[in-house]
Order: C-alpha cells, then sequence, then structure tokens
C-alpha cells in the first residue's frame, strides 16, 4: 500500500505505475465544481482590453473564435475553438456527471462510456496554452497600443491551476473509486493456453486475449490484426488489445503527414497586419519571433521559439528516431527512449501556442482605417501539424521494443510465460481488495 508521496515503478523500465494521493471523492468533486465555475467566468467577461486613440476593444476567448470564424479561417476557428473550450467544458461536465453519483455511493448512469469519453477528451484540452498565448499576445500589442487585463485573464490563471490538479484524475483512478464503493466488479482473470494476460487501457481490469502476432513495420501483417476481430473489455466493453495495432504504420503516416504540413505552416505568414502607421505586412512564425527579440522582450521571444519552432522539430525528429530504432530492431537506451517518449507526450500540445495568439490579436486588433490584424493562411496548416504529431505519438507503443528485449532474453517462448515474467516484474498496486488494474500496460497519471 503505498504512503504519502510514494509511487509504484515499473521494474523494467522506470515508467510510473501509481501514485499516491490523499484526495478524497468529496475533495475531487470540489475542484470539479469549482473549475466549472471559474470556467464560466473565463468565458463570460473579456480577458484583455485594448486602446488605441480613444477606441477601445475587449476580447473574450469565444469573441477570438468567432472572429477567427468571420475572416474566413474556418479550420483554425473549429481547432482553437474545440480545444479552448469545448473540450474543457464537456471535459469538466463528464467528470461532474462521475464524481457526483461516486460520492454518494452510487454507479453513474453509463459509467463506462462516459469514463472513455472523458479518457479520451484529456489530451485534447488545452486552456493552459491558451493562457500562455494571452499574456504573448498582450507583450505584442504592448508597443502598438494600451493593453489592459480583465476579470477573465484571472478567471483562466485560476481555471490552469485546477485543471491541472483534475487532470491527475485518470479513468483509471476513477474505476479504483468506484472499485472501492464495491459499485463496479471486479473480474478475476484465468489463464487460457495461447492467451495472453493485459490490462484494459480505460479501466484497468486485467483478462486474457490472443497476443499481438504482427511484426512491426509490417504493413501486411499490422493491417490484418487491425481488421481481425478484436475481443472487449468484460467490465467496460472497450475494445482490447495486447499492445496498440499496426502501431508503426499508424506512426509513419501520420508523423509524414505532420512534416508536409510543417513546410507551409513557416512559409506562409501566421499574422496579417495592416496599419495607417506601420503599413501592410505579413508575418510568418519566426518572423514573429525576431519581431519580440528586436522590440526588447527577449523573454517572451524565447517562449515562442520554443514552443513553435523548437517543439514540433523535436516531437517529428524524436518519433522518428523511436520508430526507426523499433523498426530496426535496436536494444540499445531503451529506459532512454521509453523517457523520450513520455518527454515528448508531455510537450504535444505546447505547439498550440502561437495559434491561440494569433487569434487573440485578430479579436483585439479591430479598428477600422488605423490598425487590423487577421490570422493568415499558416495558422490552420500549423494546428493540423499540432494535431498529426500528438495523434503520432498517441499511436506509437513503446512497450513493443521491450517485448523484442523480452523475448531475446528468453528465447522463442510462448506468448503466455512471457506475459506471466511481465507481471512478476510488475509491482503488486492492488489495495483494499481492488483488482490488479497494472499487467503489461502502464498506468501514468493517475491520481
Amino acid at each position: 500500500m503505498l504512503q504519502r508521496g510514494e509511487r509504484a515503478l515499473c521494474d523494467r523500465c522506470g515508467t510510473t505505475l501509481w501514485r499516491y494521493s490523499g484526495i478524497t471523492l468529496s475533495g475531487w468533486l470540489a475542484l470539479c465544481l469549482a473549475a466549472l465555475i471559474c470556467f464560466t467566468v473565463a468565458n463570460i467577461y473579456p480577458v484583455v482590453s485594448m486602446s488605441v486613440g480613444g477606441m477601445t476593444r475587449q476580447a473574450s476567448m469565444l469573441d477570438a473564435v468567432g472572429m477567427t470564424w468571420d475572416q474566413g479561417y474556418y479550420a483554425t476557428a473549429l481547432m482553437t475553438g474545440l480545444s479552448g473550450f469545448g473540450v474543457p467544458l464537456v471535459q469538466l461536465l463528464l467528470l461532474l456527471w462521475v464524481l457526483g453519483p461516486l460520492t454518494f455511493g452510487r454507479e453513474p448512469p453509463g459509467f463506462a462510456g462516459v469514463v472513455r469519453a472523458y479518457g479520451l477528451l484529456r489530451p485534447w484540452s488545452m486552456v493552459s496554452v491558451f493562457l500562455l498565448g494571452v499574456l504573448v499576445a498582450v507583450v505584442k500589442l504592448a508597443g502598438m497600443a494600451s493593453v489592459s487585463p480583465e476579470p477573465g485573464l484571472f478567471a483562466f490563471g485560476a481555471l490552469t491551476v485546477l485543471i491541472t490538479m483534475l487532470d491527475r484524475l485518470s479513468p483509471h483512478a476513477l474505476w479504483r473509486f468506484a472499485e472501492h464503493s464495491a459499485i463496479v466488479p471486479v473480474h478475476v482473470p484465468k489463464r487460457v493456453p495461447g492467451r495472453a494476460l493485459t490490462g484494459c487501457h480505460v479501466c484497468g481490469q486485467v483478462q486474457a486475449v490472443r497476443p499481438n502476432r504482427a511484426t512491426p513495420g509490417n504493413i501486411e501483417e499490422e493491417i490484418d490484426e487491425l481488421l481481425d476481430d478484436t475481443p472487449h473489455c468484460v467490465r467496460c466493453d472497450a475494445v482490447l488489445h495486447e499492445r496498440k495495432p499496426a502501431s508503426l504504420t499508424r506512426t509513419w503516416a501520420l508523423l509524414i503527414a505532420a512534416a508536409a504540413l510543417y513546410v507551409p505552416a513557416n512559409v506562409l505568414p501566421i499574422m496579417n497586419i495592416r496599419s495607417v502607421i506601420f503599413g501592410d505586412s505579413g508575418h510568418t512564425i519566426l518572423g514573429g519571433v525576431v519581431e519580440l527579440w528586436q522590440t526588447g522582450s527577449w523573454d517572451i521571444a524565447v517562449i515562442v521559439f520554443v514552443a513553435s519552432i523548437v517543439v514540433p522539430l523535436t516531437k517529428m525528429l524524436a518519433l522518428a528516431v523511436l520508430a526507426t530504432s523499433l523498426q530496426s530492431g535496436s536494444q540499445f537506451t531503451l529506459r532512454q527512449r521509453t523517457r523520450m517518449y513520455e518527454m515528448i507526450e508531455f510537450i504535444g500540445q505546447w505547439s498550440m501556442l502561437d495559434v491561440f495568439v494569433v487569434i487573440l490579436l485578430a479579436a483585439l486588433a479591430q479598428f477600422e482605417g488605423f490598425l487590423q490584424i487577421s490570422a493568415g493562411p499558416a495558422a490552420g496548416s500549423f494546428g493540423m501539424v499540432v494535431i498529426l504529431t500528438m495523434l503520432s505519438a498517441m499511436s506509437f507503443d513503446p512497450r513493443i521494443a521491450w517485448d523484442k528485449e523480452l523475448s531475446r532474453e528468453f528465447g522463442n517462448v510462448s506468448p503466455e510465460p512471457q506475459a506471466r515474467r511481465l507481471r512478476q516484474s510488475a509491482p503488486d498496486e492492488s489495495r483494499d481488495g481492488g483488482s490488479v488494474a497494472v499487467s503489461t500496460n502502464s498506468v501514468r497519471d493517475s491520481a
């Protein structure tokens, strides 16, 4: 049983399987309600106001999305509206739907489906990225006009803190709370010859599945594996796979698409400015960084450069290295490669920073005949690069490299002894009669 400040780590790769948390269900419910209140305030009130020559404009998150839509950049408006408003709102409502009944010892209606949907939405909530985008936009506008913070900005700051805390409440953690309250069943898995025990990626229930027999990188075998009839979890009905199907094929396809879009994202202007004083100009991502540096905002310039230039390139190059190493069968530095993959997952959404900056500037700087800013064609391309690299990282399965290393250790053995060996090497994190929610799968970012 874990104590305060402790966490369970995998013996082989060092991945965190479980973290101790002293927050109770009622505590999580209180955090969720507080986040909903902050979310409402943050989107009702403007986040910042701008004054030029006696004229003043204010803008909220929804104002920025609406202005981008009106300017004809529908893809950019859709991406930012969903990641900055739609997904966080649905995420909080789903959590409230689950935590309310669980707190009073009852099973929420549609518990399995709601928790699965919540897990799918978690990576796409980008409130913290929008908050940083507001700060960058304020610095960019400071040289053109008088800029003042509004109540929405402070509400977004509080919301960022609360959502960051709630992000530790993973689907596995919600199922564990339900287990401890005896609301959902716990099934004892049975060993079946020719089957491997694996944990459900949604609820953590361990059960026997047919082992993945596709050779990584073999497109025909991976597609056949993907199209085969797949079992479903006995508890939450999620599709079960011992390993992510067609992992390498999907990773390479999404990565190549992202690399192709990265060129127009950096060559085309991401923002257009029409000004009586400064004239008409189009600004690329790198041009915006140079402008910030030249105006003396070197700290903001570094942040934008890292988020918009370094992070996307690092993600693509790191994913290419990981996929190439796996395809070639390399067994060197497996732990370091696992840490690299975790780093890619962590930094995934921060590249959306420049897109949020652009839509906010477009909403604020709308002074007809004096100063107008609009999104450029690169904004949509850059947003798609962020989405495709995140999907590529989600498609990659670092466990396949460890499977190869295990096969090399024990030679040609059946999948069942391999799975048993993996179970024995994983720390036992079950407690208070709960199910063993971790076997060959890793449970991360949990409460």
